[in-house]
């Protein structure tokens, strides 16, 4: 169990913040866990700068989509070369007999089992691809939602701050 923080480390925890240090910087700096940090932070009063942690956390959801939309069009293209291999020509062959000999021969197109299999692989990259459409379109509804409350309290904003500055505008106001 860790030591209470004294007053020289509620010091230090000010003179970090003021200089600019993040608060997982200044954890290590006490060799504290980061949750007491934030804890103290908020006690003494101080609070951090979230913007860059907002970018980041921002790029890396782009990044992260960016990279499913990758995907996805790479899982549409294996089920293409799937499909196309479900009408061409194939080699069947097999393994047996006492001499565990191997034959094999050219067939115009695979034999109904090889293409219920490839029809599996087909539906499975066909749902995968669909599933991460369907996370993507979830979050763009996300940010229509976020954006329309941003529109929301600028537009009420904008109002409040007319019917200020023109109050003989303002219905039941000064005329």
């Amino acid at each position: 169990m860790a030591l209470p923080l004294t007053e020289a480390d509620f010091d230090r925890i000010r003179e970090l913040h003021a200089a600019g240090a993040s608060r997982n910087d200044i954890a290590r700096d006490l060799g504290r866990s980061a949750a007491t940090i934030s804890k103290w932070c908020g006690r003494l009063g101080l609070a951090f700068d979230r913007t860059s942690t907002q970018a980041a956390t921002a790029a890396k959801v782009q990044d992260a989509k960016a990279k499913r939309a990758e995907l996805m069009q790479g899982l549409l293209d294996d089920a293409q070369r799937l499909r196309e291999q479900l009408f061409a020509p194939a080699v069947v062959f097999s393994f047996g007999g006492k001499d565990n000999s191997y034959e094999s021969r050219r067939v115009p197109e695979p034999p109904a089992r090889d293409k219920r299999d490839l029809m599996a692989s087909i539906n499975q990259a066909l749902m995968a691809s669909l599933r991460l459409d369907e996370h993507d379109r979830g979050s763009d509804v996300d940010d229509a939602k976020a954006m329309v409350d941003e529109l929301y309290e600028a537009l009420t904003g904008a109002w409040e701050q007319y019917h200020r500055e023109h109050p003989e505008q303002t219905p039941g106001g000064p005329s």
